[in-house]
């Protein structure tokens, strides 16, 4: 009985569906950096709200340069955070010549900084730019009922004439959280990937 329990368990893990959403290229601001930059009694406006709780794409956004080139328009997120970290495509990071390291978002240090320029500023960030891990947002009941946690890496199929595997997918595990896999415009591209696509969690 208990054998026939865990095949049971173990088909329906097989088959659980994720919401898939393509992450553009982004700013997260700490407070010091964005009244730098916007003024000391500026606040951040919301254009759309985002799938996980309380965050948001803003009204405001900046641009980023250095030597090679420069980016405009580049949105930033809310709210603020503890730390300012730019995220960018591997594709964008390529045609901007900055040789920015796959990482999770939080995990700046010793990556390549950037000078950011506001309406009212402009500051220079000493790390920062990074090409975030695919990741899926979850909470801990999530991760309970597929037993994985925190940091642990999975694998996500997905369909189409395009479908593939992604792998090395980061269990990102929060109270706060609500189940999404979040990838950003070149992996969305490699598999066509479209808006309400859903993928099949493998393990």
């Amino acid at each position: 009985m208990y054998f026939f329990k865990l095949i049971t368990l173990y088909k329906e893990y097989m088959n659980k569906k994720i919401k898939i959403e393509i992450s553009a290229r982004h700013i997260h601001l700490e407070k010091s950096d964005f009244e730098k930059l916007f003024g000391i009694d500026a606040e951040l406006t919301i254009l759309k709200e985002l799938s996980q709780p309380e965050m948001f794409a803003a009204n405001e956004t900046v641009s980023i340069k250095n030597k090679n080139l420069q980016i405009e328009n580049l949105r930033i997120v809310g709210p603020l955070r503890d730390y300012t970290q730019i995220e960018l495509s591997k594709t964008e990071a390529r045609k901007f010549k900055i040789d920015s390291p796959l990482r999770r978002s939080g995990d700046i240090k010793n990556s390549p900084g950037i000078v950011i320029v506001g309406p009212k500023g402009k500051v220079e960030i000493s790390d920062g730019v990074i090409i975030a891990k695919r990741h899926i947002h979850m909470t801990p009941k999530d991760a309970g009922e597929i037993n994985v946690k925190d940091g642990d890496l999975l694998k996500v199929k997905t369909k189409g004439e395009r479908g593939l595997i992604f792998e090395n997918v980061v269990a990102r595990v929060d109270e706060d959280f609500l189940l999404a896999m979040h990838i950003d415009t070149d992996e969305g591209n490699a598999g066509e990937i479209e808006k309400h696509e859903e993928g099949e969690v493998l393990f």
